[in-house]
């Protein structure tokens, strides 16, 4: 393997470590400390920052800053504004805490873009074909994401605060490492494009297209489902801790660790799309997405982590399929179906609709749905009484709730969404 690709692996292995360190623990650690009705919150911060933040720190990387230097400060700041909501965290002070946190996100998300960006312009740099060097490469980025889950798990971070300090661990040497990537010079050409163009704003015009304005909204509406099992899976398993029956089961005392099967998953199903997409069209390879948030739901909904395990696996296995269907082969859709001078604006407008919008409408909804059913511990005088199957019940008709609104939005997409497969159009797909 040559050196510029195994610089990248580990450029992406970190990248990912970076988030896998809390994204699917904060909400079992949240719910934990008694902040359950906050997780909507922060995981909507994720949402709102991806508005505009990538968007703002593009510009920079193309005018001022080399792409791989940025990406370099970006982590440096976000490892420390996580450094300090852990300790905040740790002082039962969530206000300064979600400060903190929305700080850190805020400075990550754009680097998923910013690693993206270094990873094609090396690449090129050292005269590989991009299309076939970077998934390899890309992979090892949910590998590290995978492994960041399992440390916590089992180095019993999951249900504290120590789970900020370990992604603040990985990301300052993420942000050292970078010292050691290949310059990336400015484009002064990519750098005249506007901030309205960078946003996607200017793709709006799409929607005088009866097809495009249903693809959108129906992106959204799917967006929906994106972070709900994020915010809320690894609270949920874990809740089943209170119940005997299951207090002692691999599941509820390892969340991450059964959560992490989901991203095996989506690494696995990445290489599928490209065959399905040929096969079926992009109308159907994205129904498939939506009815397998359907199952995802629903099999929450239905399982548990003693005689129902296998559901809750099933259930890890579809996310794959869920994901990246939906992403990669919406992102294709968009990419066939604009111009070139307005591809990159209506693929930012795919982003803002389903990671920023999407997404944060999700989690909130998501967060009002789970309080509404989901009783909360009661604190007394000496203690802390907890229903476990009051809770039980309210968590299993929160995802039936979940899978219900997956299957409206899939029934909707099947009538209205009309779109006529051309199998030669994808004859060449690679991802």
């Amino acid at each position: 393997m040559k050196a510029i690709k195994l610089r990248l692996i580990i450029m992406n292995f970190l990248q990912f470590a970076v988030w896998g360190s809390y994204l699917t623990s904060m909400g079992g650690y949240l719910f934990s400390e008694g902040y359950g009705d906050s997780i909507g919150w922060f995981y909507a911060m994720q949402g709102v920052v991806s508005i505009f933040m990538p968007a703002i720190m593009g510009i920079i990387a193309d005018k001022w800053i080399p792409a791989q230097r940025l990406l370099g400060i970006c982590h440096g700041l976000a490892a420390i504004f996580i450094a300090g909501a852990g300790y905040f965290a740790q002082s039962d002070l969530i206000t300064p805490m979600f400060i903190l946190y929305s700080l850190s996100v805020a400075f990550y998300m754009p680097t998923l873009a910013l690693s993206n960006s270094v990873a094609y312009t090396s690449l090129e740099q050292g005269g590989y074909d991009t299309v076939k060097a970077f998934p390899p490469i890309r992979v090892f980025g949910t590998v590290g994401f995978i492994v960041a889950m399992l440390i916590c798990d089992f180095a019993g971070f999951q249900a504290n605060y120590m789970q900020f300090y370990q992604c603040a661990l990985i990301g300052i040497c993420l942000a050292l490492y970078t010292m050691a990537l290949p310059h990336c010079p400015v484009s002064k050409a990519q750098g005249d494009k506007s901030l309205m163009q960078r946003l996607g704003l200017d793709a709006f015009k799409l929607f005088k297209s009866k097809q495009m304005a249903l693809f959108f909204i129906f992106s959204m509406l799917l967006g929906v489902s994106l972070q709900i099992t994020n915010g809320f899976a690894n609270g949920f398993i874990t809740s089943f801790k209170n119940l005997p029956e299951f207090a002692n089961t691999f599941g509820a005392n390892h969340a991450n660790a059964l959560i992490s099967l989901s991203q095996v998953s989506e690494t696995l199903c990445i290489l599928l799309i490209p065959f399905f997409l040929k096969r079926f069209g992009i109308k159907r390879v994205m129904l498939i997405a939506m009815f397998a948030w359907v199952l995802r739901f629903g099999l929450f909904g239905l399982g548990n982590p003693g005689s129902g395990l296998w559901m809750f696996i099933l259930s890890m296995i579809v996310y794959g399929v869920a994901f990246d269907f939906f992403n990669i082969s919406g992102s294709l859709y968009v990419n066939e179906n604009t111009s070139g001078e307005m591809r990159s604006s209506a693929q930012g407008l795919f982003m803002i609709m389903t990671n920023g919008i999407g997404a944060t409408v999700g989690t909130l909804g998501a967060q009002a749905v789970v309080n509404r059913f989901v009783p909360a511990a009661v604190e007394t005088a000496d203690k802390v009484v907890t229903n476990g199957q009051a809770i039980a019940e309210g968590w299993s008709d929160t995802w039936l709730i979940f899978a219900g609104y997956a299957l409206v939005v899939a029934l909707l997409f099947w009538v209205l969404f009309k779109y006529k497969h051309d199998p030669n159009k994808v004859a060449d797909i690679k991802h």
